[in-house]
């Protein structure tokens, strides 16, 4: 357990002025409407701050930390609020600091492959600076274009393209953070290899700002492939395309994208799709390939034969961009029509070892059976990252969905899976870390944090109970 600390002060005025002195007037902000906004996430939850700082200097955000560290009153960090795990909840007050008015990117160095960015900077606005230059930074979660840099980093972002790229943390080379005592430390490298001390850079990559406030990210980029192409295919169920998905993956093919939709989604979107049979399909897949352009057109027109031979009943291609992205348009108004029609809408977010993704869904009918729930399925089949979003029309049915999403993660546990692949714990998950982790895990864990933050004031009750 965590030893008590001092209970976090309130912020007085005289603690504002302080406050005001060291950040600036123009950064603090303290009218509740503001404040409100900056107080809530993609979750719909939200909490009152005390004060919102908006940061525009790593200088800022050392001398806010300092005071903190004197005064004890929390600091929440957060990006621009797309977060789905409450990480960015202020649930003890005090001051939200906002990280998105730090958003320059410093620069880009082809030469060297390496962008200096802060943590503000879109994540969708690194991708279109790159590729104006040949370059190519390939973590994409689907908020892309709005979530920022810095949270991406903070929660070790996915995406479809982790199948073949891998997350957040496999391009974050190098860090500034600043601690919660306010000591700005600069960890990792500037170059592609370097194992001098302890990987510090690792260890803040995904503490979802619980041990440091990044304030500067060292990112390595990619040559830009010079060709994309796009195959769907329809399946009678979602077994045989997971079946598809494997044979894909075993016979060496590295696409950059294997997403699915179940037939609940495919119900949603189904009349975005301009293809006969998918309202009698069972499951879709869509996969995407990079890289040279033969080999593309090659390796994608293979991978259409493995559906087909896996019992697709249909595979098209999207060959050109406009194509590509109506596709990819269908996968994401997925979540929105979800959210749309649903009183209770909560998204999981769960990875299971490739080959038992279609055991986890072909066991969800009970689970909707027994909790009275819609659960919707899709994801990354790729890397079998799962997203189950679990759903009731009726407003009083909080303790059913509840019930559901316990169920969920203790079955994604029984099959050897994890209970976060790329949302992060923050507070809605928080409870449930004991189901993964061992006692020992969680007590080393919790000792890390007090080293980072004897006093609990940097992003308190995320994490841990």
């Amino acid at each position: 357990m965590d030893t008590p600390h001092t209970p976090y002060s309130p912020l007085t005025d005289s603690i504002l002025g302080r406050i005001r002195k060291a950040v600036g007037e123009k950064a603090l902000i303290l009218d509740a409407c503001s404040r409100e906004e900056f107080g809530r996430d993609a979750t719909g939850s939200g909490c009152l701050p005390e004060a919102v700082v908006e940061a525009t200097t790593a200088e800022q955000v050392v001398a806010l930390m300092r005071l903190a560290n004197e005064l004890q009153f929390p600091v929440t960090p957060r990006g621009t609020g797309t977060g789905l795990a409450g990480g960015s909840i202020p649930v003890s007050g005090g001051v939200v600091l906002s990280l998105a008015r730090m958003n320059r990117i410093m620069d880009i160095d082809p030469g060297n492959l390496v962008v200096l960015v802060e943590p503000g900077v879109i994540n969708g606005d690194l991708k279109k600076a790159a590729r104006e230059l040949g370059l190519f930074y390939p973590p994409d979660p689907a908020s892309f274009d709005t979530c920022s840099l810095g949270g991406n980093a903070a929660t070790n972002a996915g995406g479809a393209s982790c199948v073949k790229y891998g997350t957040t943390r496999d391009y974050v080379l190098g860090l500034d953070a600043v601690l919660p005592n306010g000591e700005l430390i600069r960890t990792g490298v500037q170059t592609r290899k370097g194992v001098v001390g302890y990987d510090l850079t690792r260890l803040l990559v995904g503490s979802e700002g619980t041990l440091g406030v990044i304030t500067r990210l060292v990112l390595k980029l990619l040559p830009l492939p010079p060709a994309v192409m796009t195959l769907v295919a329809l399946f009678p169920d979602l077994p045989s395309a997971m079946h598809a998905v494997m044979k894909i993956l075993s016979k060496g093919y590295a696409p950059c994208a294997l997403e699915f939709l179940d037939r609940h989604c495919l119900d949603l979107v189904g009349d975005l799709l301009p293809f006969d049979g998918v309202r009698e399909a069972g499951a879709f897949l869509l996969v995407e390939a990079d890289g040279a352009p033969r080999s593309v057109a090659r390796e994608i027109e293979e991978m259409g034969e493995v559906c087909l031979e896996s019992g697709a009943g249909q595979a098209f291609l999207a060959p050109d961009a406009v194509k590509r992205a109506r596709m990819w348009d269908v996968r994401k108004e997925v979540s929105l029509r979800i959210e749309r029609g649903a009183s209770i809408y909560v998204p999981e977010d769960v990875v299971v070892p490739l080959g038992r993704i279609a055991e986890l869904v072909e066991g969800l009918p009970e689970l909707e059976d027994r909790f009275g729930v819609r659960i919707y399925a899709f994801g990354h089949a790729g890397d079998g990252n799962i997203h189950l979003n679990i759903t009731s029309r009726s407003p009083g049915a909080l303790a059913q969905v509840q019930g559901a999403i316990e169920a969920v993660l203790d079955r994604v546990l029984a099959l050897g899976g994890t209970i976060s692949g790329e949302h992060g714990i923050g507070l809605v998950k928080k409870r449930f870390m004991a189901k993964e982790l061992c006692g020992e895990s969680l007590r080393v864990q919790r000792e890390i944090k007090r080293v980072f933050d004897p006093g609990h004031i940097l992003n308190p009750g995320k994490l841990f109970e």
